[in-house]
């Protein structure tokens, strides 16, 4: 490879050493300690390592392992190195390579000034997308533990972004700052209300617990049972302390509720069974009165049902599903009696009867009274004498015709 290169120089006589380049030849150096071709030699070193340098730099270049902009300085050092250089080979095609080098570089450069932009126009869109979340956050939610986690998880998320330019991340920093500072505050607000309504809401459901521990020990069962009642409504519209106390408060009011349905229960139930027995007792009383023998003798029936009907009402009172049967039942027995005494009375002689005498007695009184309107001549006596005579004529030949 020497000799190619040496191709490119000639040592003339007195030992000045040229270099043939496509603008003609220029000295590089002077020989004098050996023979031109040694001198030619030490010359082509000189070359080859300028060649070397432009070797490895295109490598890098290829590779990409090289920075654009040190190539570009690089590579502006050697043209100034080849350009003058006193050395011995082709120097046009080496200054050739640099300036292809240089476009390449330019190229290698510019793609990364643009990588560069964009991965600084990404960041602060990545930065512009952070702050807008915590803006949102800091006027809008409400879910406290969840968003105060996010704005933590963007302050971390914000710390490894880079590449926004001082301004931009200083603006954009502080909009993120007074969004994390609103939203405390924000929450600050919120939770001292809340602290002031759960301390309101345990005023009241502390009342509503003494009032259902008054009522525990009542025996007015049904109107505190519906006390109770809307006493528990009463809570669940309440709202709710906090954790602790809520608790308290509940287990106690619970407690109340508990005790007094619990008496009443162990009282419904023995109320229950004297209303079975009573059941057992008003079934027998109402099986006598069904035996009885109504048309043998109904005035003595009615005699014996108004006795049972003294030993029905001692009874007292039965299970509220048997009340109506039994007593329907027991009402079935009366019209059997009354209608066997009216039958009774209905086959009676009128002379025997004392309400057809006196219904009779009535009319005379009325005739008698209608007599002495009209010997008065007062037409308002006589008009009503003759309205109430009418009436009880009325009646009286009712009573006569069903005998």
């Amino acid at each position: 490879m020497s000799s190619d290169w040496a191709t490119f120089g000639r040592v003339d006589a007195d030992g000045t050493v040229y270099v043939k380049t496509a603008a003609g030849e220029r000295a590089v150096g002077s020989w004098q300690a050996g023979t031109p071709e040694e001198g030619l030699a030490h010359f082509v070193r000189r070359f080859e390592d300028l060649q070397t340098e432009v070797v490895l730099l295109e490598k890098r270049l290829a590779s990409g392992a090289a920075d654009p902009q040190q190539s570009l300085a690089s590579i502006k050092r050697l043209k100034e190195s080849v350009d003058g250089a006193h050395a011995v080979g082709d120097l046009d095609s080496l200054a050739a390579r640099l300036e292809k080098l240089t476009g390449a570089a330019e190229e290698r450069a510019g793609a990364a000034r643009q990588a560069k932009e964009a991965a600084k126009a990404e960041a602060l869109t990545r930065k512009q997308t952070l702050v807008g979340e915590a803006e949102l956050i800091a006027t809008e939610s409400t879910q406290w533990k969840v968003a105060g986690d996010r704005l933590k998880e963007i302050l971390d998320e914000w710390k490894t972004i880079k590449g926004v330019d001082r301004k931009a991340d200083t603006e954009l920093w502080k909009r993120y700052a007074a969004a994390r500072d609103g939203f405390t505050r924000r929450r600050g607000a919120h939770f001292a209300t809340l602290d002031q309504q759960r301390k309101s809401v345990q005023s009241q459901k502390e009342e509503l617990v003494v009032e259902a521990e008054s009522l525990s020990s009542s025996e007015d069962w049904n109107a505190t049972a519906n006390r109770l009642k809307e006493l528990m409504a009463a809570w669940k519209e309440t709202g709710r302390a906090s954790k602790d106390t809520e608790q308290k408060l509940w287990d106690r009011f619970r407690a109340a509720q508990d005790a007094f349905f619990s008496r009443r229960s162990e009282v419904f139930s023995a109320r229950d069974a004297e209303f079975k027995d009573n059941l057992t007792a008003k079934q027998a009383l109402l099986a006598e009165a069904e035996a009885i023998d109504v048309e043998a003798d109904p005035k003595s029936a009615q005699g014996i049902l108004n006795d049972l009907q003294g030993r029905w009402h001692d009874v007292g009172r039965v299970p509220r599903e048997n009340m109506a049967s039994l007593d329907r039942r027991w009402r079935g027995v009366e019209e059997k009696i009354k209608l066997a005494m009216d039958t009774a009375w209905r086959r009676t002689a009128p002379e025997d009867n004392p309400l057809l005498a006196q219904m009779r007695v009535q009319v005379a009184e009325a005739e008698e009274r209608l007599a002495k309107a009209q010997a008065a001549g007062d037409a308002k006596r006589i008009k009503q004498a003759e309205q109430a005579l009418a009436g009880k004529q009325q009646f009286l030949k009712l009573a006569e015709g069903a005998k």
